[in-house]
């Protein structure tokens, strides 16, 4: 019993994207417009996939087009699964 207290349990790697803010009009929420390119499985050609995150941003310093990182987190509300973890680079 004592060998389980003393074990430490490893936390996974999060997962992390990196995209562009589209919105900040709610408090303390901004949505992220992320962008992967894959490969068409049939024709060979690379095609562009976007998707949009919600994500948590504690203090509301992140504005409409700036690049930020996001990390996956617990459950905030009904849509969060991600919080802003750095802003990358500031819209011009």
């Amino acid at each position: 019993m004592a060998d389980k207290a003393t074990e430490t349990t490893e936390r996974a790697a999060r997962k992390t994207r990196s995209g562009v803010v589209v919105s900040d009009k709610m408090d303390k929420t901004v949505v992220v417009l992320v962008e992967r390119r894959v490969k068409h499985p049939r024709y060979s050609k690379t095609v562009i996939r976007t998707k949009k995150y919600h994500a948590h941003s504690e203090n509301n310093d992140v504005h409409i087009g700036d690049r930020v990182r996001i990390v996956e987190t617990r459950p905030l509300s009904k849509l969060k699964r991600w919080r802003v973890s750095e802003i990358i680079e500031r819209a011009k």
